[in-house]
């Protein structure tokens, strides 16, 4: 009714220009009245599955995940042109890698693998060992601008990419997303963590036979090894529990803070046990963060989904296969005879309780093997939403 009044008084004015002016210019705001608001993002979830939990100041939007996508897949986000984030995140590989340590932008060979891109939407904390790093938003920073190591190795060359990302089809990809066409590092962030959280993969054989009622999606040979997963006897589900297969998870009906970190008996080299300590320096998982010898060679359990191809394991990719994991866990630990980390970590005092080592027969091993690969979701490493949109 307002805007109806305001064109009939406007109307009456004798000069033509301004009703011109004002007859446009209220249609037009009537135009944006009528338009609708944009539609809530809808989560691609199985019936009852919690929502993630997203920052207030970033909720999600098709449009933003979208731009997160290009953003994701492009050379040009890196200071030199020559690396993007699915450099070291590739989705054949459930976004992770094939190499024992990731390759920054500029050669520097990082001391730790890439961890798989999978369900971070519910990870309660990020990277391998870090207890306060809670959203993805800020742990983008780091591959984004850390200098050690250098991974995209925006510092420096911030003015270079800014205006790399004014190019086609940046402009109405922003423009989408935030109502304009301005390009910022707040912006860049917030479409690069919408893009990570649509990252979801809940349709495995587990999925369909746990959650979608169908008794045919595993094999006998699976059962068989899922029970003894989530048996007292193994406990694996202790440090890998959960729909998402590690304990480190938060979501809308979960609000227990809960950061558990844990150290496997990876190592205990000789040379540092006299010194409190026995993981290798270059790593000494979660006590580089709080500076307790209480958290030497602690890290986080990383979910077990499409844990078959993320190879090589564990944080430093020292573990090549996932038969030799399961090996690992069945001697309780590592112990290394020869070289500079020489040592028994079955022997370190920080070990988890639940890293005793296990007696399986060959055929509950295989069993076990089965059901992990039970965890492999196709469509999540060939879903086109997923993939590089600049191809």
């Amino acid at each position: 009714m307002t805007q109806q009044l305001r064109i009939s008084a406007t109307l009456q004015f004798t000069g033509q220009r301004i009703k011109r002016f004002t007859i446009v210019a209220v249609a037009a705001l009537l135009t944006s009245c009528t338009e609708a608001p944009p539609a809530p993002y809808v989560w691609k979830l199985p019936a009852d599955f919690p929502k993630p939990t997203v920052p207030a100041d970033n909720p999600m939007s098709e449009a933003k995940v979208e731009l997160g996508r290009f953003l994701f897949y492009d050379q040009q986000l890196s200071g030199n042109g020559q690396q993007s984030c699915a450099s070291c995140h590739q989705q054949a590989n459930a976004f992770s890698e094939p190499k024992t340590g990731s390759v920054g932008s500029t050669g520097e060979l990082h001391r730790r693998n890439a961890l798989a891109l999978v369900n971070i939407a519910y990870n309660k904390t990020l990277t391998w060992a870090h207890d306060g790093l809670t959203d993805i938003e800020h742990q983008l920073l780091i591959p984004m601008f850390g200098e050690q190591p250098v991974e995209l190795g925006i510092t420096g060359h911030e003015d270079k990419v800014l205006q790399a990302l004014a190019r086609e089809p940046y402009p109405k990809l922003f423009k989408a997303a935030f109502g304009d066409e301005q390009v910022d590092f707040q912006r860049v962030t917030q479409s690069l963590a919408s893009f990570v959280r649509s990252l979801l993969s809940l349709q495995s054989p587990f999925d369909r036979y746990a959650y979608q009622g169908d008794d045919s999606a595993l094999s006998q040979q699976q059962i068989n090894g899922m029970n003894l997963f989530f048996s007292e006897r193994l406990e694996c589900h202790h440090c890998h529990g959960g729909f998402n297969f590690t304990q480190s998870t938060s979501h809308e009906k979960q609000p227990l803070d809960r950061r558990p970190f844990h150290n496997t008996g990876l190592y205990f080299t000789d040379r540092q046990q006299v010194e409190g300590q026995g993981y290798p320096d270059k790593d000494r998982g979660l006590a580089e963060v709080t500076l307790n010898p209480a958290d030497d060679g602690r890290f986080r359990a990383p979910t077990l989904r499409n844990i078959a191809l993320s190879a090589p394991y564990m944080h430093d990719g020292s573990i090549a296969t996932l038969p030799e994991v399961l090996q690992f866990y069945i001697e309780g630990g590592r112990n290394t005879a020869a070289g500079p980390y020489q040592g028994d970590g079955r022997r370190h005092p920080q070990k988890s309780a639940f890293v005793k080592g296990i007696d399986l027969t060959p055929e509950e091993q295989t069993a076990l093997l089965a059901f992990l690969h039970s965890l492999t979701d196709p469509t999540f490493v060939q879903n086109p939403a997923f993939a590089d949109p600049w191809r």
